[in-house]
């Protein structure tokens, strides 16, 4: 499926086109398909990975289309086999639309050809794609679970604790500082599930069940607007089935069925 290789020998290959957040969809094919029919590559075009083994080039535009189609809508319509190269694409485009200038010196910066890398000739300063790590986890009291809304969140949805980690700052410690400073409540019995890359734009989200010690709720009022205990008899909408949140759910579920 997906192989991590940058293909930079490639003239030619499938391309895969974004813009902010969007990807474009393939042409008259007939079905969903985020890669374009296989082209020669031009110089603005990034490579990226091998898919099927196929080189697949990543090409960033100013503005996504009438037709582009968001990449929480791509990811929630294709399988879960598609994550990887889409998570992949669109992280690696944000990178490039956001660091063609030093970020040392503000020279125009040069893309390296064997690696994902900025660099500039005027300072010798190399940037990477930036990723910003995150803790989001999954807060119960017994089969009990602890939800939160964002305001940003679709109506009725409710969701796991996440939060970036701060600098200096161990994941385990951010658990217990972002679950106290989003609704009051204090854990123990952390336990590590596991990771996944969120492109939206750049997070790897590390992924914990927590027990809480104390079950009252106090919420801060500005990235939590409602907070609350449920049951698996009785749930809200939610998050979607591709996202690291709704899996810790369902395998918190799972235990309790």
């Amino acid at each position: 499926m997906l192989k991590r290789e940058i293909p930079h020998h490639a003239r030619e290959g499938r391309v895969i086109r974004v813009s902010r957040s969007h990807i474009a969809p393939a042409p008259l094919t007939g079905e969903l398909n985020p890669l374009q029919p296989f082209q020669p590559w031009s110089e603005h075009m990034q490579p990226l990975c091998y898919w099927h083994d196929e080189p697949v080039a990543l090409l960033v535009e100013n503005k996504p289309g009438d037709d582009w189609i968001e990449g929480r809508q791509w990811l929630g319509e294709l399988p879960a086999s598609w994550f990887g190269l889409l998570s992949t694409a669109l992280q690696v485009g944000a990178w490039l639309e956001n660091h063609r200038f030093c970020g040392r010196c503000g020279e125009k910066a040069t893309k390296l050809e064997a690696e994902f890398a900025m660099h500039c000739y005027a300072c010798g300063h190399r940037n990477y794609p930036r990723i910003s790590p995150c803790i989001i986890t999954l807060v119960t009291s017994g089969e009990a679970m602890l939800l939160a809304r964002s305001p940003r969140f679709p109506p009725g949805r409710y969701s796991t604790l996440a939060g970036f980690i701060e600098p200096g700052e161990s994941a385990e410690e951010a658990v217990h500082r972002e679950i106290f400073e989003e609704v009051g409540v204090h854990v123990d019995q952390l336990r590590y599930h596991h990771s996944q890359a969120w492109p939206f734009p750049h997070s790897l989200m590390f992924g914990f069940f927590a027990e809480a010690t104390t079950r009252r709720i106090k919420i801060d009022g500005v990235e939590i607007s409602d907070a609350a205990w449920f049951s698996p008899r009785q749930l809200p909408s939610l998050p979607p089935p591709y996202s690291i949140s709704r899996d810790l759910i369902e395998t918190h579920l799972a235990k309790w069925r």
